[in-house]
């Protein structure tokens, strides 16, 4: 634990002379950013564009060709879906179902109109995983409670355990049939920007996705929080 805590001082000394500077932060840096975040969201869960494809997708609005219209789509939403976590941070909005709802319903925006925004109603499996989700009926209770304590704890647990600890949650109910991975990376970032903190990104290369899939598949299975492997955070 000792380690954690000397992370998070860490971060925290860091965020201290962030904070020194503010509100002077470059909006074309915070941009350059979040097309970056886009990028590597989108890549862990397979997407083949590259970091000038989803620039050129999201500020010229080009079609790449030879590349999926899907792939189109979830630079597009994904992108999104960061500017509205960066209204949700500016007006200090609580983290509710709703929320959640909406994020997931821009992740999935054009791309799966029946179930954008909605609770699965069908049981899934995790490609490469030993984890099962939770059957479908046990999912909204499982949402509930999860908000119930993240309402409970959320003053006395650094944010950033406690955007962890959200986007664990989530990553393991898999309350949606798709965009699961993508939406419990947002609502972390949600989490963080609304305590002053910058956008966290997980690169999305092949060995750091990897390191992030098998610390989900320890704590998954066996309850693991403390997974000794750490990915690339930008």
């Amino acid at each position: 634990m000792n380690n954690y805590l000397e992370i998070i001082n860490e971060i925290d000394t860091l965020k201290s002379r962030l904070d020194s500077v503010r509100p002077l932060e470059n909006q074309s840096v915070l941009h350059a950013l979040d097309i970056e975040y886009t990028y590597d969201s989108n890549r862990i869960e397979g997407n083949t564009l590259t970091l000038r494809e989803t620039q050129m997708v999201i500020d010229k609005g080009l079609t790449i060709s030879g590349k999926p219209m899907r792939e189109h789509l979830e630079a597009i939403n994904h992108y999104d879906a960061v500017v509205f976590l960066r209204d949700i941070a500016t007006n200090q909005l609580a983290l509710t179902e709703s929320i959640v709802r909406q994020i997931h319903s821009l992740v999935l925006h054009g791309i799966d109109r029946d179930n954008a925004g909605k609770y699965r109603g069908v049981p899934v499996m995790i490609s490469g995983s030993k984890h099962i989700p939770p059957q479908p009926w046990q999912v909204p209770i499982l949402m509930e409670n999860m908000f119930a304590w993240y309402e409970e704890n959320k003053a006395d647990i650094h944010p950033i355990i406690l955007a962890a600890e959200i986007h664990e949650r989530i990553a393991t109910i898999h309350p949606f049939i798709d965009g699961n991975g993508r939406t419990a990376r947002l609502i972390m970032n949600m989490i963080l920007l609304s305590h002053g903190y910058p956008i966290v990104n997980i690169s999305g290369d092949a060995e750091n996705r990897m390191v992030y899939y098998n610390a989900l598949e320890e704590c998954n299975v066996t309850g693991n929080k403390k997974d000794s492997q750490s990915s690339h955070i930008t």
